[in-house]
């Protein structure tokens, strides 16, 4: 049988000029008109570690990483090779009614980073292992209620969506799951409040907000934690955006000497190439929903464990381990941070840089002096949270740094660098954000007349 020609680098050529239109035409039709009305649609054609490269050869930092996915860089060596490896195999994957050597050993490697876990679960996805937890402090609390903090984003999937405490997001698509409640973020007097019902099956947190970059206080996870043992409610730390060295630990909790009773993990454990998920836990929580034979497949995901996700796990871990990326994430993370900081004197419009590792927070506010005030407040009176775009824009098109604003409406610029990045990179990211900050407050300037184009682009849509 002679197939056609399936070599899909080659349809990527072919096709190219032709991703807006496809997309347009089958896909996301508003994604494509937000690329174009901010200048992003650059085509690119390439992507090396850190870095990206358009349809013209220009390259790019990437401070985004597929929202933490490229944690590893894009298009590693080591993950190419063993991924290849597995398919020049042929070996028994997804048998279903087997068990997974490749599952096996990345539950090992992943536990011998976590000591006081015993048991993990594979999904596919972020969100599938926040359903799983969903699930599982439920039938092992026999509680029906979750309480998760304002600001949280855990996921658009529906128990996730039910966490996710923002009505962009939320909105049009009720009613969610009931039993899930909100609580403020650092607030340990409202979560107690909350727990005392004992009605409470688990309290779920991102130990650091990815939505702001916010961060707990000293004695808000401790405190929690404390709390949920008080009133026999299971602490679910939502690690997959802080997880696997992206804070400058292993996990973002061993800040704060704290051990969850399941820990959520995701995102950069595919390595960017085939997406897993993993939620782990201890023995006495599992074998509440596996106890008897006859509930082994009680819950599931059905490629949760194929082997091609497994390989990327392990190959991910020990690049990782390997490279001393953990270690590099806490370095590049503590200079751009500090670079960063030294520019808040000098820009009335720069608020506050936070965060911990390659996660950072760069926050900007409103201004003192009048003529900056009354340009800052005509774009917040056509949409709250313009002004951030006036540095991400010209960040792209200018510097050639790709970054996105931390969520709908906010003032912060989040930074969620590939672990990978370099002492020549910081200098790159701290230049090109003085440069455009202090572009930023040239009131008349390019940056404005950006902003007066934002503004009329913004009464349009609202019209």
């Amino acid at each position: 049988m002679v197939y056609p020609n399936l070599d899909v680098s080659e349809m990527f050529v072919e096709r190219e000029a032709q991703r807006s239109s496809m997309h347009t035409r089958h896909l996301n039709e508003q994604m494509v008109r937000v690329l174009k009305t901010i200048g992003y649609d650059v085509g690119f054609q390439k992507g090396t570690g850190q870095y990206l490269f358009d349809r013209e050869g220009a390259r790019y930092l990437d401070l985004l990483s597929g929202f933490g996915v490229f944690a590893i860089g894009r298009n590693h060596p080591v993950m190419r090779d063993a991924i290849k490896s597995v398919l020049d195999a042929d070996l028994p994957n997804l048998v279903q009614m087997d068990v997974s050597t490749l599952a096996g050993i990345l539950s090992e490697k992943l536990l011998e980073n976590v000591p006081y876990m015993d048991k993990v679960f594979f999904a596919n996805s972020g969100a599938e292992t926040v359903e799983a937890a969903i699930k599982f402090a439920r039938n092992a609390t026999g509680r029906n209620e979750i309480i998760y903090c304002d600001h949280a984003y855990h996921g658009l999937t529906y128990g996730a969506l039910s966490l996710t405490d923002d009505t962009n997001f939320r909105s049009g698509f009720g009613p969610l799951l009931q039993g899930c409640s909100v609580v403020p973020f650092n607030d340990l007097e409202a979560l107690e409040k909350a727990l005392s019902s004992k009605q409470v099956a688990a309290f779920i947190v991102e130990p650091i907000q990815g939505k702001g970059v916010n961060l707990p206080s000293d004695d808000f996870l401790s405190g929690a934690l404390a709390l949920c043992r008080k009133y026999g409610t299971l602490f679910i730390a939502d690690e997959i955006q802080t997880g696997l060295g992206r804070t400058g630990k292993f996990l973002a909790i061993e800040h704060w000497n704290i051990e969850p009773d399941m820990i959520l993990l995701a995102k950069a454990l595919s390595g960017g190439h085939v997406p897993v998920g993993a939620l782990l836990t201890r023995k006495s929580i599992f074998d509440k929903i596996f106890n008897r034979m006859d509930r082994s497949l009680v819950h599931g995901s059905t490629f949760g464990k194929n082997d091609l996700a497994m390989a990327a796990g392990i190959a991910t871990l020990e690049i990782m381990k390997h490279e001393k990326l953990v270690e590099n994430a806490a370095k590049r993370g503590a200079e751009i941070r500090l670079a960063l900081q030294n520019m808040i004197p000098d820009f009335e419009l720069l608020k506050e840089v936070r965060g911990k590792g390659l996660m950072l927070g760069v926050e900007f506010g409103p201004p003192k002096s009048l003529r900056l005030k009354a340009s800052w407040n005509i774009l917040e009176s056509a949409n709250k949270g313009l002004f951030c775009q006036l540095i991400t824009v010209p960040l792209f098109k200018d510097q050639k740094i790709l970054t996105q604003v931390s969520g709908h409406g906010s003032h912060t610029i989040k930074l969620l660098p590939p672990l990978t990045i370099t002492e020549d990179d910081t200098k790159w990211i701290a230049d090109s954000f003085r440069t455009v900050i202090a572009d930023s407050h040239k009131v008349p300037g390019a940056i404005w007349s950006l902003g007066k184009t934002l503004v009329d682009n913004a009464v349009r849509k609202s019209a």
